[in-house]
């Protein structure tokens, strides 16, 4: 007698978002938010379940979600840095920010701290350019930061954390 697999955790909060959605494949980029604010991130294994689920193939689910960089594929750290690097940023000293940034961190673009503190990730527009540069950490926006705005806000937010 053959036994049905159990699903992940993962995998069960997969089904439950995508039939939340109607099972529809045009509610894919809803279906993969939703995924990743219940979870975190989008993890591999959940893809198959969720190409099965809507109808769609492996491939077409994995596209979206390389494809899109607010989608994580690995947990993010605690505190969630994001920098934008778009042409008004770029052009107010936004790439010393993001050398400084990525120096003081130890963490490039995409990874996170070796302590599992911050997770550091590139952007292409925060909305805010007449304050560029700007950055972003956790959901909160700042205009205008140097170097040595970035080790306030970056001081602040771990300490804050450390409370």
């Amino acid at each position: 007698m053959l036994t049905k697999p159990e699903l992940s955790p993962e995998s069960e909060r997969a089904r439950d978002v995508c039939s939340r959605h109607g099972n529809r494949p045009d509610e894919l980029i809803e279906i993969l938010h939703e995924l990743q604010d219940e979870l975190g991130y989008v993890p591999e294994s959940v893809i198959p379940v969720i190409a099965k689920t809507i109808n769609l193939s492996r491939a077409e689910v994995h596209g979206v979600v390389t494809f899109y960089h607010d989608f994580r594929r690995e947990p993010a750290g605690r505190h969630v840095v994001k920098i934008c690097r778009a042409e008004s940023c770029q052009s107010m000293a936004g790439e010393a920010l993001c050398s400084h940034a990525k120096a003081s961190l130890k963490a490039g673009f995409g990874e996170t701290t070796a302590d599992g503190a911050v997770t550091l990730e590139a952007v292409y527009c925060l909305g805010n350019c007449a304050l560029s540069p700007a950055m972003m950490v956790d959901g909160q926006l700042h205009g205008r930061v140097d170097a040595r705005r970035f080790d306030e806000i970056m001081s602040e937010t771990l300490s804050e954390a450390a409370q």
